[in-house]
């Protein structure tokens, strides 16, 4: 019984990690990401969130998933200070952008949740400096697209790109 519910969670985590939304970075990992780039990063991610009045918690781990630099805006739900860790940790672990958890679970790709440690919710984002996997950063308190387009910006920020227009209403 043993082996057959291993061979059920490899076929079904390998039916779900076949996915092209779920392809994975292919950079390799790099240096951690150092605590002022972690905090550059997770203060733009919080500044879009002021600007658009959403009580966010930004958390950046390094490239292993260990917290470097964590903040949040005061009135923000206690939970999202977990969470946010929770998406930068399953960004970084699995080298792609929790947003793609997220989508191959409404697609029906239920296998997503066999994963230990991956967040189907947007706002987690891998953090890539010089072709490298230096980390990823968690953003995590308005809705999930509303979290994505804050993480988008501390990744933006960090990587020195102009941030993508919002694309997220209030």
């Amino acid at each position: 019984m043993r082996i057959f519910k291993t061979l059920v969670a490899t076929v079904i985590v390998s039916s779900a990690l076949s996915l092209p939304a779920l392809a994975q970075i292919p950079n390799p990992y790099g240096a951690p990401i150092g605590v002022e780039a972690a905090k550059k990063a997770a203060q733009a991610a919080l500044a879009e969130g002021r600007k658009n009045g959403w009580t966010v918690a930004a958390a950046v781990v390094d490239a292993g998933g260990a917290l470097v630099y964590f903040e949040r805006i005061d009135g923000t739900q206690n939970g999202s200070s977990e969470v946010a860790q929770a998406k930068a940790r399953s960004a970084a672990l699995y080298k792609r952008p929790t947003k793609a958890f997220e989508e191959a679970l409404a697609s029906g790709k239920q296998g997503i949740l066999s994963l230990q440690g991956a967040v189907p919710l947007d706002g987690g984002i891998p953090l890539v400096v010089g072709d490298k996997i230096v980390g990823a950063i968690g953003v995590s308190g308005a809705t999930s697209a509303q979290d994505g387009q804050c993480a988008t910006v501390g990744v933006a920020v960090l990587e020195g790109k102009p941030a993508a227009k919002p694309v997220v209403k209030k």
